[in-house]
Parts: structure tokens; sequence; C-alpha cells
């Protein structure tokens, strides 16, 4: 898969906020224009781990199957709020900036979520025991202080991922992810829109009170119904640069379908309306048991849509039935190199740096 990437020059998508980086205004830019030819492919902690590895230097299961890194790298924050050296899933901060880093020196793509610890009760994401967490953390609340300062520590982490002459790394931030469910403390159910709302504007704010101008920002509820529902809790065009999704594989082929095809028509509405880059920001097929899912399911469904890219899950070293790309070996192995070799999907040796050009 080769393109010429001097193609994704010109004039086109444009943040409202005039203060980013040249080298993030131009991702912004290029993202929208390599929606016209096809579209990036990524993975969570590609270069961390993988089935039987653990921070191996220069290893990735993508790479091991295809001979090539994903365009995107996806990798999580959770835990920077309490200063850990690691996150949740025991990839250590300072590799992490490391893989950032090489990742954009070799044309490649960064995109940051933020499994956020629970303020009030000190324990994960996940934990909802507490129906009032986002309340708290607004400006007048009890936790407002701790969690300024846990914006402080993102902040400071994606100031610091930069080339040693100064460049700061583009970084597509994600974070309050999947908030129309109910599995996270920020899901609809605990807290109302315009808290949700606040919430996305006091983040907003902190990183440009920090110098963090080198943020895109993503936003990726799941399991959309309308451009109304969509936009109920929408942050708003100022603050958001790219229109997400996510939306796995549960249950049946058609199910996936349906939903994805639904999904991704909102998107598209939207970002005609609104001028923004469309990405289907976390998918996957757990296990990937259908030996031909790359192509015949996802591929068939996504290539009809302008996403700009599309990021699956990671491959857990620690659970040996969590994992979202083939190894060598696995059953979908071949019909991933089909994937990797369809001329709409760009991965790692595509971009040459040109994304920020």
């Amino acid at each position: 898969v080769f393109v010429a990437m001097c193609m994704f020059t010109g004039c086109c998508t444009e943040s409202a906020d005039k203060t980013k980086t040249p080298e993030t205004q131009r991702l912004l830019t290029n993202l929208t224009k390599i929606a016209e030819q096809g579209f990036l492919f990524g993975h969570h902690d590609d270069p961390m781990y993988g089935i039987t590895w653990y921070l191996d230097d220069d290893r990735s299961d993508v790479k091991s199957v295809c001979g090539d890194y994903p365009a995107i790298f996806s990798f999580d924050l959770g835990k920077i709020e309490y200063g850990a050296d690691s996150n949740l899933d025991k990839v250590p901060f300072e590799r992490m900036r490391h893989e950032i880093v090489n990742h954009f020196e070799r044309g490649g793509v960064v995109t940051l979520s933020w499994h956020v610890g629970n303020p009030v009760t000190g324990s994960d994401s996940w934990d909802v025991s507490d129906k009032n967490v986002v309340e708290t953390i607004l400006p007048g609340g009890k936790n407002h202080d701790t969690f300024s300062h846990w914006l402080d520590n993102v902040a400071d982490f994606i100031n610091a991922c930069q080339t040693t002459n100064g460049t700061k790394v583009p970084i597509i931030f994600r974070p309050y992810h999947e908030n129309s469910g109910h599995w996270f403390w920020w899901g609809r159910p605990y807290c109302t829109a315009e808290q949700y709302q606040q919430l996305w504007q006091m983040t907003y704010n902190k990183m440009q009170e920090k110098g963090a101008t080198n943020i895109l920002y993503a936003y990726s509820p799941q399991d959309l119904i309308d451009t109304n529902d969509y936009l109920e809790r929408y942050p708003g065009d100022a603050i958001i640069d790219i229109l997400g999704v996510d939306q796995y594989r549960f249950t049946s082929a058609d199910d996936y379908a349906t939903k994805l095809n639904t999904d991704l028509q909102v998107l598209e509405a939207l970002s005609k309306t609104h001028n923004k880059a469309i990405a289907l920001t976390e998918t996957g097929y757990e296990c990937i048991p259908d030996s031909v899912w790359w192509t015949q399911s996802l591929m068939s469904i996504i290539e009809q849509y302008p996403i700009s890219y599309v990021v699956v899950w990671r491959n857990a070293v620690n659970r040996p039935n969590h994992y979202y790309v083939p190894y060598p070996g696995q059953a979908s192995e071949q019909d991933f190199v089909n994937f990797y070799n369809n001329p709409k999907t760009f991965f790692a040796k595509d971009l040459k740096q040109a994304m920020y050009k």
C-alpha cells in the first residue's frame, strides 16, 4: 500500500482553535484529506505488549503479521492522574512517551484515551457506585481541586511528548469516551448533558492554560441512534476536532453491521453539517474467530464512509482470550494481510511524516 502523501496538502477542515501548533493543525487537515482515499489503521498499545510478549523492543503483533506498524498508535493515560509510573495496563509512562515520539518521527499518528479513576471513591473508571461524580469535580464542587490537579498531570505528559529539537508531537486526545453508556462514572445516567459538557470545557480550558496546544480533541459515544442523540452531550465545535464513535462486535455479524452502519451514517451526516473529520475510534471482534472478518465484515462496512481512521483494541499479554489483531498462526492472519494490502488501508510505511507537513 503506497500513496503519495503530498496529495494531502490542500485547504480543508481547520480547527476553530487557532492556538494549535502548526503540526497539529496540519494533521487535522490531512486527516480530512486522507478520508478521500482511505483510512489510517490503528491498534491500542501496539508496541507495548502482545501475545506472549511484554515491552520488547521494536515488536508488534501487527508488524509480525504484515511487516509494518499501524499508522496509529493508541495508548491510555489511566493512573497518570495519581502520579503513577505506569498506567492501568502496566505500561510505563516514560516508555509510552518514548514510543509516541518514535512513532511521530516515523510518520505515525498517536491517540490517547483516559480511563481516569473515580475521584470520589478512589477506585477506577468503572466504579459507578456514586452517581454524582461529575458534579463534584466541576468548578465549585468538593473534588474540583483534586481533579484540576489530575488535569495538570495529563497536560504535563502531553507537553513532554516532544522531539529532541523541541517539536511537540500532535496528540488526538479522547477523554470521557463511551459517555452514552452506563459503565463509566461520566456516563449518561450519572450527569446531565450540561454537566458533561462543562467537564469537557473545564478539561479544554486546563489544557490551554498549561500550553498543551498540540492536541486534537475527539468525541466518541457508543451505539448511536441519530444525529440528535449524538449532539445531546456534544461538547461543541469550538472544542471538538474529530467526531468519533466506538462500536464492537459482541453478537452476530448482522447485528454488528446494523449498528456500525447506523453509527457511521450519523457521523457522515454530522461531518457535512459541522465540517469535521470522522473516525471509528474503537472497534474489534475479540479473538477474531471469523477468518475473513477483516475484509468481509469490517472493510465491507467502513469503506463506504469517509472515515479518517479506525482503531482496534489491544492484544493483552495477560489475558489469552482478549486480543483484537491477529498474531502469527491466528485464524484471521491471512485475511489481515489482505486487509493490509488493500489500497484504502494506510499503515506506517505509507505515511513518511507527511501527516504533519
